[in-house]
């Protein structure tokens, strides 16, 4: 059903902030070329008004730490229908840019600029051309939408197309307008989704072990993770909603990036946030030593969160085993779809010596 809230001040006696309307929604595509977080914290633009060569313009395209992008339309003008039949045709087009196409888009939107440089002070990491957009996802962005289009973008996102609707409306207060935003999806899950889909290359069914990726560093140790068993993600909700994934008695493959694999083990309970997670009968953030966005343990979006785990095999860092053509990917966790995984798990298996 459509979404709608309102807002009220806060007062003994609260008033409704009455409703308002944007001037232009080029308006709002210039409120979130100026703050990307109306979208997501977790996102970076790389480009505006992006020429298809079809007598189309897409509105917005952003880039998640993954590499895998993000197309974002505005509703404007146009029919709702209209809008997800048009954000489908753009991604038809999306889906074919390379790695040097894709830079040439973010230097017309950042003249003067490097994608690779920006993209590792933006994230922190080196940007892996060969994992650039090995997947995208879809967000249009609209006032509302009637229920037929709300069905639709359901339909296709339950069937794993990474699809999203962000609802924003206005309310005026004194000489301001307020601006609120609500997903019709969580966005969560559409990430799961896109990781979990790769739009190039060959396909095969998933062969029912999760890949998992553990930064390792000052802010999460992994000695620590090996004596108490467990992994995690944080610092934003990108690298922690993927966790959510993981049930009991999956088996994790786990990769240090830049080293390799280092272990290999058995979820053992649900995802849970840093304050609340126990190391025997002691709040884990009581014994650990590393960081673990200690900073934002209050803070449900951006905070560590734990899975815990029981280990099969592991290894120190200096001993992590990465070879040519080994899967690697920069979710917390997925699960690869493609032959490459499976052939990484047969020889991870054979070098763990496990079956």
């Amino acid at each position: 059903m459509p979404i709608s809230h309102a807002v009220w001040t806060v007062a003994q006696s609260p008033a409704e902030v009455p409703q308002g309307i944007l001037p232009s929604e080029q308006m709002l595509e210039d409120m979130i070329v100026a703050q990307p977080r109306i979208l997501s914290s977790e996102w970076m633009l790389i480009g505006r008004q992006v020429d298809t060569g079809f007598g189309g313009r897409l509105d917005l395209l952003a880039i998640a730490p993954d590499g895998s992008l993000v197309l974002v339309e505005l509703k404007r003008d146009r029919t709702p229908r209209e809008v997800v039949a048009q954000a489908l045709d753009y991604a038809s087009w999306v889906e074919r840019q390379d790695a040097e196409n894709i830079a040439a888009i973010y230097g017309r939107f950042r003249p003067g600029s490097s994608l690779s440089t920006d993209f590792r002070q933006r994230f922190g990491q080196p940007l892996d051309e060969d994992a650039l957009n090995e997947s995208h996802q879809i967000v249009i962005v609209a006032a509302s939408l009637d229920a037929s289009s709300e069905r639709i973008v359901n339909y296709l996102n339950n069937r794993g197309l990474a699809i999203n609707v962000l609802f924003f409306q206005v309310f005026n207060h004194g000489d301001q307008q307020l601006l609120s935003r609500a997903w019709l999806i969580d966005p969560g899950e559409v990430q799961v989704h896109a990781a979990n889909t790769t739009t190039r290359g060959e396909k095969e069914p998933w062969n029912g072990e999760y890949y998992v990726s553990f930064g390792a560093g000052p802010s999460r140790i992994w000695d620590e993770a090996v004596a108490h068993g467990f992994i995690s993600g944080g610092g934003g909700s990108w690298y922690s909603n993927s966790l959510r994934m993981l049930s009991p008695e999956d088996r994790v493959w786990v990769k240090i990036p830049g080293a390799g694999f280092v272990g290999v083990g058995r979820v053992t309970g649900p995802r849970v946030q840093a304050k609340d997670f126990l190391i025997g009968d002691r709040p884990a953030l009581e014994v650990l030593k590393g960081g673990y966005h200690r900073e934002y343990v209050d803070d449900e979006e951006r905070a560590e969160y734990f899975v815990p785990v029981t280990w099969e095999k592991v290894l120190q860092p200096t001993q992590a085993i990465q070879e040519v053509g080994m899967f690697g990917n920069q979710n917390t966790v997925c699960k690869p779809v493609t032959p490459k995984w499976r052939w990484t798990v047969d020889r991870l298996k054979e070098l763990f010596a496990i079956s």
